[in-house]
């Protein structure tokens, strides 16, 4: 696998981004997700998003942080926020979404993030079984949808 960087309006991550939108919609029967996103809040050092690639260099999955600051949606100075991990039907049990989440927090890390913090949904138990597994615990909730039944929101400590 090749996991580089990419920006988020890179054809391969706009294409990526519309089969999880997808999957979003199908699993939650609405639009996806709407949380508001721009190209800037993912370029260091502010943030990072990788795209992996596999041998036939096809886009294989993605994940990304942006920086976030206290404000009034709930986000703790020196946060670090997950994006956009998505792995493609056809690649996963193959431990990228691991190997992506490693580089995101190490890279967080060292520009100087503290707390990783996520948002998922209770129809997501793949991901919340992730990021149990990798040390993320429930946390008070926070984002666009800090408000919504089927939010889940976890922290970990970098």
């Amino acid at each position: 696998m090749n996991i580089r960087r990419v920006s988020f309006d890179h054809p391969d991550a706009v294409k990526l981004n519309d089969e999880v939108q997808a999957e979003y919609a199908a699993r939650y029967g609405d639009e996806g997700d709407v949380t508001p996103l721009d190209p800037s809040m993912f370029e260091p050092p502010v943030g990072l998003y990788l795209m992996a690639y596999d041998a036939q260099e096809r886009p294989v999955a993605t994940g990304a942080w942006r920086t976030q600051d206290e404000n009034d949606q709930g986000y703790s100075d020196g946060d670090a926020e997950l994006k956009r991990m998505f792995v493609i039907e056809e690649a996963r049990g193959n431990g990228l979404a691991r190997l992506i989440l490693a580089a995101l927090e190490e890279d967080a890390r060292a520009a100087g993030r503290i707390r990783m913090v996520l948002e998922t949904g209770n129809k997501q138990p793949e991901a919340i079984a992730l990021y149990a597994s990798s040390g993320y615990e429930p946390c008070v909730k926070f984002g666009h949808y800090r408000f919504h039944e089927d939010s889940r929101c976890f922290a970990k400590l970098l």
